[in-house]
């Protein structure tokens, strides 16, 4: 489930409100976006991947909420971690030739 966006990494480019198929996140103007619907994220992590800046973070657990601390998950590299694990490097895929996730965006599905 989505748990963090940093305030001091992002950039609010509302990507992630783009990409997420759940309408978790609202946009706020001259601000970075809200997790407005925490509930309704499916833990698709797609935000984290779109982020080119790592400024999200998605737990594994879909079910329940985590609390997290910003200095922990950067201590543990945790910020933009499952897509560096895709091998993708600022929202973009590159590592793998099987992941085709990146195309969703391409084609402007949201």
């Amino acid at each position: 489930m989505i748990e963090l966006i940093s305030a001091s990494r992002c950039t609010s480019c509302n990507r992630c409100v783009d990409v997420c198929p759940t309408n978790v996140f609202d946009v706020v103007d001259a601000g970075i976006p809200v997790i407005a619907r925490p509930d309704a994220c499916q833990t698709c992590f797609m935000c984290e991947l779109y982020c080119p800046v790592d400024a999200m973070f998605v737990h594994p657990f879909a079910d329940r909420h985590v609390e997290v601390r910003e200095r922990d998950l950067e201590e543990r590299a945790l910020l933009g971690g499952y897509s560096r694990a895709l091998g993708w490097q600022k929202a973009r895929a590159g590592g793998t030739g099987a992941d085709l996730t990146h195309r969703l965006f391409e084609i402007g599905v949201t």
